[in-house]
């Protein structure tokens, strides 16, 4: 039998993963409608409309037989994506606190790089294009064939996708582990209870200077423009996900809005001091921390081309250079 305690802490888990999801859906509608449209001008969609309506939208479309060496895994890995975002938001209730193997950073940092695998894994799985088979060389006469197959839009995304895993986001990483220089504890738990006590990390050098490499990581976790190389519309078009529809493309809609929603959770947590708990004020916080780093990032992708190597790899060096520093303070 389990104790009233118990019990409440499951069921307030289960409502603050519920609002946060709910909430979610709102936030690539407002990032299109009130930071994209105005900026460029134009009307724009309805706030419902990317994050509620499109996915009832595909969840009613006709399926598509994709070529691929392993069907199964290549479908479930959308599934695999949204499960896991909701066990990174899982790990940041105060309710997870009591489970040290799941709320310290070391299993955040296992969650998101599974996250960035399932990127690899999509590309690597599919072999058609607009779910063609195409299976040959080029045919030019006179050329010599070395029965050598076509390269497909989503090999190129899925290089890409290592080249980002390898080296792309680990100025994220460096973010997350700044504030254990302050609470000297990789648990959420003692972090918290650190930043209760002598106030928010980031209201520090090392903190302020933490919070612009995490948002820089933000954007390239999310994939968004500057940092979309693996999905850029100029050559790749989706990348990844170029061969999903039906239910699967509903569920990549929904589990990108709910990424933002849990990686503003994930800033709250490390640098306020304040976890996602629903029975509390402190879940309006963790929201408006949502909002606007999802306003941040509208305003810079608004603005932003695709990076190209040479744009790219400048950034993240840079970037990386500054968790170091970061870092460095943190300990001093």
């Amino acid at each position: 039998m389990f104790s009233n305690t118990v019990i409440y802490s499951i069921l307030a888990a289960i409502i603050t993963i519920l609002v946060c999801f709910i909430i979610s859906t709102l936030l690539p509608g407002i990032e299109r409608k009130y930071i994209h449209a105005r900026i460029q001008q134009r009307i724009g969609p309805i706030v419902i409309a990317p994050g509620i309506m499109a996915p009832i939208k595909f969840m009613f479309k006709e399926n598509v037989k994709v070529e691929s060496p392993v069907p199964g895994l290549y479908k479930v890995l959308p599934i695999i994506c949204f499960i896991v975002v909701m066990c990174l938001l899982i790990a940041l209730t105060p309710q997870a606190f009591a489970i040290p193997a799941l709320s310290s950073l070391v299993a955040i940092v296992g969650l998101l790089k599974v996250e960035e695998i399932c990127y690899v894994l999509m590309g690597a799985l599919s072999k058609s294009v607009m779910s063609v088979r195409m299976p040959f060389p080029d045919q030019i006469k006179g050329a010599v064939h070395n029965n050598a197959t076509r390269s497909f839009i989503e090999d190129i995304s899925s290089r890409r996708s290592l080249r980002m895993i390898t080296y792309g986001s680990f100025p994220l990483y460096l973010a997350l582990f700044a504030p254990v220089t302050q609470a000297r504890s990789i648990f959420l738990e003692e972090i918290v209870a650190y930043q209760q006590v002598h106030g928010p990390f980031l209201f520090t050098v090392s903190g302020a200077i933490a919070a612009i490499v995490f948002f820089i990581g933000y954007m390239i976790i999310l994939n968004e423009y500057p940092f979309s190389i693996i999905k850029a519309k100029c050559d790749v078009i989706e990348g990844p996900y170029m061969e999903y529809a039906s239910k699967y493309r509903a569920i990549v809609y929904l589990t990108r809005g709910f990424f933002m929603m849990v990686l503003g959770a994930l800033f709250s947590v490390l640098f306020l001091g304040i976890p996602p708990l629903i029975t509390s004020w402190s879940i309006l916080i963790v929201v408006l921390v949502s909002l606007v780093l999802v306003f941040m990032m509208g305003i810079l992708s608004a603005f932003s081309p695709v990076f190209t190597n040479r744009q790219l790899l400048p950034t993240i060096l840079g970037t990386t250079l500054l968790g170091i520093l970061s870092i460095v303070l943190g300990l001093l």
